[in-house]
């Protein structure tokens, strides 16, 4: 099929579109269908990528505003490819999962598939400014999700997501606009092509200003610490759905974008900077461990529970070596679906209870049965059980970021250890014992709506934790191109020993 990328964006736009004049009573089954179609074609695409290619492929090019440099420039990679899939998958579970008390259905289920087009927009875009257009419309959705249908802080968690997020990618959008400049100054046109800049060889000095005025979109949107507080309140009032599209997909946005954008622009800033983002990595891990491990919430557990595990991703990315990058984007795409899976799950006992104080519960195991092991499987999955998906993404970002700094990598591995502490107590405090509550013996178990947005979601973790080539082997030749590629433009002894002796390192075994 010609033109792929652009049919993957404009379908589920066109399609929200008509939704408008759809029948309320029709509005589930037209969004679920979309929603698969929109799915079937992202692993079209992906049955279609040649995995033996490390660069991008399904290339659109179409001129916009030629005297200024913006084009609309789609491409997709190794990198990119499978977030694509997972977006879309995730998507069609969310609105699968959406409970029948739902007001406004169908708006809400419109709101989904525009947030779809964002997402998918942002990781085809080879513009900067069609990179950035989609960035900051995948804004208004979620704002809308969080303000419309969220708990009764919804307003105020809606704001603080959005100031927060669009705040920091005003930075991102000077440094964007200063390296057109450069661009300019250099080529004698202008350009926001990504792989335009890519030639850019750019003094030190200027780099280590850009690396942080791009690292502040992307880690406020991570989210990293200290920019973190925006989002426990973000989860804590959105829907279900909400939270399971910002955990599984809004999130891999910003550590995306430290893989497509920093670390091949800015190579030299990127390892002078290792050791303070590594050093903040670090402390998202334990920090937010432990407030997760102190909370009765459950539904704030996972939230914590998810900003910890992305500072492993950003340990991953900033170990400038395949295993750490390759390891990287696979725990990106774990964490989505492991973690989109808990605030499912948690939304299922919501539905039935309309509380999620781990007090409330108790001896859940022996009234669901059902829940209870999906639960279990998942909650391995998230703190990284061998043969499941969560542990290859966290043992290859570790092992990766090893090489850099065997000290912090021991301290970061403590994500491990204090995720099995607070996600075990959360099971043990809601599923075993006595059931001491007596509206929780009435409690049914998972419905097959329920099982049908859960079950391939604990189908994807056991086996690509069992088998992940299929995934890692297209990562792993993106992840290697960009490696040599930087290699080639660090300028710095230093930079091109940490990125020079990785690679070949991986490449002698």
């Amino acid at each position: 099929m010609e033109n792929i990328l652009s049919v993957l964006i404009f379908f589920p736009l066109v399609a929200a579109m008509l939704g408008f004049v759809v029948k309320k009573d029709s509005i589930r089954v037209y969004g679920i269908t979309v929603a698969a179609i929109e799915f079937l074609l992202t692993l079209w695409l992906w049955f279609s990528f040649d995995t033996a290619n490390g660069g991008f492929q399904f290339i659109e090019f179409v001129p916009l505003i030629s005297d200024f440099g913006i084009n609309y420039y789609l491409g997709v990679d190794g990198i990119s490819l499978f977030i694509i899939v997972m977006a879309a998958l995730m998507t069609l579970l969310g609105i699968v999962a959406l409970g029948e008390n739902i007001k406004d259905l169908k708006n809400m289920i419109i709101t989904l598939l525009f947030l779809e087009v964002a997402m998918i927009g942002v990781f085809v875009s080879l513009d900067a400014i069609i990179f950035y257009l989609f960035w900051e419309f995948s804004l208004v959705p979620m704002l809308y999700i969080i303000g419309a249908w969220g708990g009764e802080k919804r307003l105020y968690a809606a704001i603080k997501f959005f100031i927060y997020t669009f705040a920091g990618s005003l930075i991102m959008l000077v440094g964007m606009l200063y390296i057109a400049y450069v661009y300019q100054s250099v080529a004698g046109v202008w350009s926001f092509s990504l792989t335009d800049w890519y030639a850019l060889v750019l003094p030190i000095s200027v780099q280590k200003w850009l690396f942080w005025a791009f690292f502040l979109g992307f880690a406020i949107k991570v989210p990293m610490f200290p920019f973190h507080t925006w989002l426990p309140y973000a989860h804590g009032q959105a829907p279900t759905v909400g939270s399971v599209i910002l955990a599984a997909v809004l999130l891999k946005m910003g550590t995306y974008g430290f893989v497509r954008f920093s670390l091949p622009l800015f190579p030299d800033a990127s390892v002078a900077y290792i050791l303070p983002v590594a050093v903040i990595a670090i402390i998202m891990i334990i920090y937010t461990a432990m407030v997760a491990y102190a909370q009765k919430d459950m539904k704030q557990v996972i939230a914590y529970s998810s900003i910890s595990h992305m500072g492993v991703i950003m340990l991953g990315v900033f170990a400038m070596n395949p295993e750490g990058i390759t390891g990287s984007v696979f725990f990106m795409l774990s964490h989505g679906l492991v973690s989109g899976a808990l605030f499912l799950l948690v939304g299922v006992i919501y539905d039935r209870r309309h509380t999620k104080m781990m007090s409330e519960f108790g001896g859940l195991a022996s009234v669901m049965p059902k829940y209870a092991v999906i639960f279990g499987i998942i909650l391995m999955a998230s703190v990284g059980l061998p043969l499941t998906m969560g542990f290859v993404g966290e043992y290859l970002s570790l092992a990766g970021f090893f090489k850099v700094s065997p000290v912090l990598t021991l301290l970061g591995g403590f994500s491990i250890i204090l995720g099995a502490v607070y996600m075990l107590s959360l099971y043990k405090k809601s599923f075993f014992g006595p059931v001491t509550k007596e509206e929780n013996k009435k409690l049914h178990d998972l419905t097959g709506r329920e099982l049908a947005a859960l079950v391939p979601l604990v189908a994807i973790v056991i086996w690509l934790g069992i088998y992940p080539k299929p995934v890692l082997v297209p990562i792993d030749n993106s992840v290697k191109a960009l490696v040599a590629f930087m290699d080639q433009k660090a300028q710095t002894p230093e930079a091109k020993r940490i990125i020079h002796v990785s690679r070949s390192t991986k490449e002698a075994k």
